[in-house]
Protein backbone atom coordinates (compact mmCIF):
# COMPACT_ATOMS: atom_id res chain seq x y z
CA UNK A 1 0.00 0.00 0.00
CA UNK A 2 1.43 3.45 -1.03
CA UNK A 3 1.93 5.65 2.35
CA UNK A 4 1.28 8.42 0.25
CA UNK A 5 -2.26 7.72 -0.23
CA UNK A 6 -5.09 9.39 1.17
CA UNK A 7 -6.20 7.06 4.03
CA UNK A 8 -10.38 7.38 3.06
CA UNK A 9 -9.04 5.66 0.07
CA UNK A 10 -6.75 3.36 1.59
CA UNK A 11 -9.69 1.40 3.30
CA UNK A 12 -11.26 0.40 -0.11
CA UNK A 13 -8.26 -0.21 -2.28
CA UNK A 14 -5.77 -1.84 0.07
CA UNK A 15 -6.81 -4.93 -1.37
CA UNK A 16 -5.85 -3.88 -5.14
CA UNK A 17 -2.21 -3.80 -3.92
CA UNK A 18 -2.15 -7.32 -2.96
CA UNK A 19 -3.46 -8.10 -6.61
CA UNK A 20 -1.30 -9.83 -9.61
CA UNK A 21 -1.85 -7.06 -11.92
CA UNK A 22 -0.81 -4.75 -9.46
CA UNK A 23 2.54 -6.52 -8.90
CA UNK A 24 3.08 -6.92 -12.56
CA UNK A 25 2.41 -3.29 -13.40
CA UNK A 26 4.79 -2.50 -10.54
CA UNK A 27 7.02 -4.52 -12.58
CA UNK A 28 6.01 -3.09 -15.46
CA UNK A 29 6.85 0.59 -14.58
CA UNK A 30 10.20 -0.60 -12.69
CA UNK A 31 11.36 -1.92 -16.23
CA UNK A 32 10.46 1.30 -17.51
CA UNK A 33 12.79 3.01 -14.93
CA UNK A 34 15.33 1.03 -15.22
CA UNK A 35 15.30 1.23 -19.25
CA UNK A 36 16.08 4.94 -19.05
CA UNK A 37 12.33 6.15 -20.11
CA UNK A 38 11.11 9.20 -18.18
CA UNK A 39 7.14 8.50 -16.83
CA UNK A 40 4.45 10.97 -16.26
CA UNK A 41 3.24 12.48 -13.91
CA UNK A 42 6.14 11.90 -11.19
CA UNK A 43 5.61 9.37 -8.47
CA UNK A 44 4.09 11.93 -5.97
CA UNK A 45 1.97 13.22 -8.09
CA UNK A 46 0.71 9.42 -9.29
CA UNK A 47 -2.47 9.72 -6.82
CA UNK A 48 -3.18 13.02 -6.88
CA UNK A 49 -6.48 12.80 -7.71
CA UNK A 50 -7.45 10.54 -4.80
CA UNK A 51 -5.55 12.30 -2.32
CA UNK A 52 -7.17 15.74 -3.24
CA UNK A 53 -11.16 14.28 -3.23
CA UNK A 54 -10.77 11.61 -0.24
CA UNK A 55 -13.77 9.03 -0.78
CA UNK A 56 -16.25 10.48 1.29
CA UNK A 57 -16.30 14.15 -0.32
CA UNK A 58 -16.30 12.94 -3.88
CA UNK A 59 -19.25 14.90 -5.56
CA UNK A 60 -18.69 14.92 -9.52
CA UNK A 61 -16.16 12.40 -10.69
CA UNK A 62 -14.92 13.65 -14.35
CA UNK A 63 -13.34 11.23 -16.30
CA UNK A 64 -10.06 11.47 -18.47
CA UNK A 65 -8.13 8.56 -20.60
CA UNK A 66 -4.00 9.12 -20.05
CA UNK A 67 -2.04 11.80 -18.45
CA UNK A 68 -0.50 14.26 -20.72
CA UNK A 69 2.12 12.81 -21.79
CA UNK A 70 4.96 16.36 -22.84
CA UNK A 71 7.32 17.59 -19.89
CA UNK A 72 6.27 19.49 -17.00
CA UNK A 73 2.42 18.94 -17.83
CA UNK A 74 1.06 16.04 -15.93
CA UNK A 75 0.25 16.41 -12.48
CA UNK A 76 -1.94 13.74 -11.49
CA UNK A 77 -5.15 15.29 -12.22
CA UNK A 78 -7.08 14.66 -16.04
CA UNK A 79 -7.44 17.49 -18.09
CA UNK A 80 -5.10 19.39 -15.55
CA UNK A 81 -1.39 20.89 -16.04
CA UNK A 82 0.74 22.62 -13.34
CA UNK A 83 0.71 26.30 -13.81
CA UNK A 84 3.44 27.79 -15.79
CA UNK A 85 2.43 25.01 -18.59
CA UNK A 86 0.75 26.01 -22.04
CA UNK A 87 -3.33 25.42 -21.10
CA UNK A 88 -3.80 22.16 -23.63
CA UNK A 89 -6.40 22.33 -26.74
CA UNK A 90 -8.92 20.20 -25.34
CA UNK A 91 -9.04 22.69 -21.23
CA UNK A 92 -9.07 25.06 -23.69
CA UNK A 93 -12.56 24.04 -25.02
CA UNK A 94 -13.75 23.20 -21.61
CA UNK A 95 -12.65 27.04 -20.95
CA UNK A 96 -14.99 28.34 -23.70
CA UNK A 97 -17.96 25.52 -22.49
CA UNK A 98 -17.86 27.37 -19.09
CA UNK A 99 -17.34 31.14 -20.45
CA UNK A 100 -20.86 30.32 -22.41
CA UNK A 101 -22.11 27.77 -19.38
CA UNK A 102 -21.56 29.55 -16.12
CA UNK A 103 -22.32 33.24 -15.79
CA UNK A 104 -19.55 35.47 -14.80
CA UNK A 105 -16.88 32.43 -15.50
CA UNK A 106 -13.58 34.16 -16.63
CA UNK A 107 -10.76 32.44 -18.52
CA UNK A 108 -7.77 31.86 -16.01
CA UNK A 109 -4.42 32.23 -17.31
CA UNK A 110 -3.24 28.74 -16.27
CA UNK A 111 -4.60 25.18 -15.94
CA UNK A 112 -4.55 24.33 -12.81
CA UNK A 113 -7.57 22.35 -11.75
CA UNK A 114 -6.66 21.75 -7.94
CA UNK A 115 -9.49 24.20 -6.86
CA UNK A 116 -12.00 21.75 -8.34
CA UNK A 117 -10.98 18.34 -7.28
CA UNK A 118 -10.25 20.11 -3.32
CA UNK A 119 -14.55 21.01 -3.82
CA UNK A 120 -15.16 17.37 -4.04
CA UNK A 121 -14.48 16.90 -8.18
CA UNK A 122 -12.25 13.58 -9.10
CA UNK A 123 -10.48 14.06 -11.70
CA UNK A 124 -9.75 10.50 -12.48
CA UNK A 125 -7.65 9.18 -15.59
CA UNK A 126 -8.44 5.64 -16.28
CA UNK A 127 -4.60 5.35 -16.67
CA UNK A 128 -2.40 6.99 -13.95
CA UNK A 129 0.70 6.91 -15.75
CA UNK A 130 2.36 7.40 -19.47
CA UNK A 131 5.96 7.40 -20.62
CA UNK A 132 7.23 10.97 -22.18
CA UNK A 133 5.97 11.36 -25.13
CA UNK A 134 4.32 8.74 -26.42
CA UNK A 135 0.55 8.59 -26.07
CA UNK A 136 -1.21 5.64 -24.68
CA UNK A 137 1.98 3.95 -23.53
CA UNK A 138 0.74 2.74 -20.30
CA UNK A 139 -2.47 1.87 -21.21
CA UNK A 140 -3.34 -1.93 -20.59
CA UNK A 141 -1.10 -2.79 -17.97
CA UNK A 142 -3.13 -2.35 -15.21
CA UNK A 143 -4.14 0.63 -14.55
CA UNK A 144 -7.59 0.17 -15.95
CA UNK A 145 -8.49 -2.46 -13.67
CA UNK A 146 -7.47 -0.45 -10.23
CA UNK A 147 -9.33 2.55 -11.86
CA UNK A 148 -12.71 0.83 -12.77
CA UNK A 149 -12.33 -0.57 -9.38
CA UNK A 150 -12.61 3.24 -7.96
CA UNK A 151 -15.63 4.40 -9.92
CA UNK A 152 -17.18 0.71 -8.79
CA UNK A 153 -16.54 1.41 -5.42
CA UNK A 154 -17.89 4.96 -5.71
CA UNK A 155 -21.25 3.72 -7.48
CA UNK A 156 -21.67 1.01 -4.69
CA UNK A 157 -20.69 2.56 -1.68
CA UNK A 158 -21.80 6.22 -2.22
CA UNK A 159 -25.14 7.75 -3.83
CA UNK A 160 -25.98 10.61 -5.49
CA UNK A 161 -22.62 11.17 -7.56
CA UNK A 162 -22.50 12.69 -10.47
CA UNK A 163 -20.33 10.69 -13.58
CA UNK A 164 -19.15 13.42 -16.48
CA UNK A 165 -18.27 11.46 -19.10
CA UNK A 166 -16.71 12.95 -22.41
CA UNK A 167 -15.90 10.96 -25.30
CA UNK A 168 -16.79 7.12 -26.41
CA UNK A 169 -13.52 5.83 -24.26
CA UNK A 170 -15.03 7.08 -20.94
CA UNK A 171 -19.00 6.48 -22.11
CA UNK A 172 -18.29 2.99 -21.88
CA UNK A 173 -17.61 2.61 -18.09
CA UNK A 174 -21.70 3.54 -17.91
CA UNK A 175 -20.88 -0.40 -17.65
CA UNK A 176 -19.75 0.25 -13.99
CA UNK A 177 -22.33 3.03 -12.90
CA UNK A 178 -25.57 2.35 -10.80
CA UNK A 179 -27.47 4.91 -12.72
CA UNK A 180 -30.41 4.53 -10.45
CA UNK A 181 -28.18 5.83 -7.75
CA UNK A 182 -26.14 8.25 -9.57
CA UNK A 183 -26.50 10.76 -12.70
CA UNK A 184 -24.33 10.43 -16.06
CA UNK A 185 -23.50 13.39 -18.01
CA UNK A 186 -22.50 12.37 -21.14
CA UNK A 187 -21.32 13.88 -24.55
CA UNK A 188 -18.53 14.34 -26.62
CA UNK A 189 -15.01 14.65 -25.93
CA UNK A 190 -13.81 18.16 -25.78
CA UNK A 191 -10.95 17.91 -28.40
CA UNK A 192 -10.50 19.56 -31.02
CA UNK A 193 -11.44 17.03 -33.07
CA UNK A 194 -14.76 16.43 -31.22
CA UNK A 195 -15.87 19.64 -29.41
CA UNK A 196 -17.98 21.01 -32.29
CA UNK A 197 -19.57 17.95 -32.56
CA UNK A 198 -22.05 18.51 -29.39
CA UNK A 199 -19.57 19.38 -26.60
CA UNK A 200 -19.79 22.87 -27.23
CA UNK A 201 -23.57 24.01 -25.65
CA UNK A 202 -24.15 20.63 -23.89
CA UNK A 203 -23.96 22.82 -20.42
CA UNK A 204 -22.54 20.27 -18.41
CA UNK A 205 -21.65 22.59 -15.45
CA UNK A 206 -24.86 24.14 -14.91
CA UNK A 207 -26.28 20.94 -15.70
CA UNK A 208 -23.92 19.38 -12.86
CA UNK A 209 -24.53 22.53 -10.15
CA UNK A 210 -28.23 21.61 -10.63
CA UNK A 211 -28.02 18.05 -9.93
CA UNK A 212 -25.88 19.00 -6.66
CA UNK A 213 -28.65 21.52 -5.53
CA UNK A 214 -31.03 19.00 -6.25
CA UNK A 215 -29.41 16.72 -4.46
CA UNK A 216 -28.76 19.22 -1.19
CA UNK A 217 -25.28 19.15 -1.90
CA UNK A 218 -22.95 22.67 -2.62
CA UNK A 219 -22.72 23.08 -6.11
CA UNK A 220 -19.48 23.74 -7.52
CA UNK A 221 -17.81 27.36 -7.68
CA UNK A 222 -16.17 26.37 -11.38
CA UNK A 223 -14.10 29.60 -11.41
CA UNK A 224 -10.19 28.88 -11.15
CA UNK A 225 -8.52 31.85 -9.82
Amino acid sequence: MPLNLDKSWQNHLEPEFNKAYMKALKTFLLQEKREGHEVFPEQHDLFSALNHTPFDQVKVVILGQDPYHGPGQAHGLSFSVKKGVTVPPSLKNIYKELNTDIEGFKTPDHGNLTQWADQGVLLLNATLTVRARTAGSHQKKGWELFTDKIITELSEKRKGLIFILWGAYAQKKIALIDTAKHTVIGGPHPSPLSAYKGFFGSKPFSKTNAQLIKEGKTPINWQIS
